[in-house]
């Protein structure tokens, strides 16, 4: 049975960076696209970035720039590395198994001075 399971969240200052990985198990990594969504308190869970099995990339226009995902098929991990962090980046970031019901826990990151 699929699962994913994030990790690297944490309390940080404005402008810094975070980087979150995301272990995948109990399905062929490789030939899956893979996402990162985030969901702020009060607010609705929003895409962040994606990654296809090919290796291409889309963001959502707030993060361009800033965050960047990437994969590694032989660890079957998805990372998110996140610099110049703003405090409306702050949420949970939940990794996602793309185009499935495949999500993970979630991790806290949190940009505060």
């Amino acid at each position: 049975q699929a699962q994913l399971v994030e990790s690297g969240g944490g309390l940080v200052q404005p402008g810094g960076s975070l980087r979150l990985s995301c272990a995948a198990s109990g399905f062929i990594f490789s030939i899956n696209d893979m996402g990162w969504y985030r969901q702020a308190p009060g607010k609705q869970r929003e895409f962040v970035a994606g990654i296809t099995s090919g290796g291409s990339t889309n963001y959502a226009d707030s993060v361009k720039g800033r965050l960047t995902i990437s994969r590694d098929n032989a660890k079957n991990s998805v990372y998110l590395q996140m610099n110049s962090l703003k405090p409306e980046d702050t949420g949970v970031y939940y990794c996602r198994r793309l185009w499935s019901n495949n999500w993970g826990q979630g991790a806290q990151v949190t940009v505060s001075s």
